[in-house]
């Protein structure tokens, strides 16, 4: 993305991506703020898969994907890592995977998002409320 597509939107793609890498010092507290702000943000867009950790245990995040212009990123962990991939769609249809390192994964998903943030008002006030808060 260029940086007069960054004018156009209102969002610093490279401060988003940063805002999002904020948590990641605690792997497990990154994956469940990464869902819950993409929940908020992109409600349509984002699945978030959680399963519960035994039989009481609390439901954690298990895989977050997010479809939006023509491609799929996906963050999928076991708790002790995470595995990032971005795979390119046609109607619906996965046709190419390819893995991705977090930094990579972060910036394709801020990307996304601020594509996202083009089309829709909502979308672009979460993601201000993401950016300052």
């Amino acid at each position: 993305m260029t940086t007069d597509e960054d004018d156009e939107t209102g969002l610093d793609i490279d401060l988003l991506a940063a805002s999002l890498r904020a948590d990641f010092g605690d792997l497990g507290a990154f994956v469940e703020a990464l869902a819950v702000k993409l929940e908020d943000a992109v409600p349509g867009a984002v699945s978030v898969d959680r399963r519960r950790d035994g039989m009481f245990g609390p439901k954690r995040v298990r895989r977050i994907a997010l479809d939006a212009g023509g491609q799929r990123l996906e963050l999928r962990t076991d708790g002790a890592a995470i595995q990032t991939t971005c795979s390119r769609l046609s109607g619906g249809i996965v046709i190419k995977r390819d893995e991705l390192d977090a930094d990579a994964w972060l910036r394709a998903l801020g990307e996304a998002l601020a594509i996202q943030a083009q089309s829709s008002n909502a979308t672009r006030q979460a993601l201000e409320r993401l950016l300052n808060g």
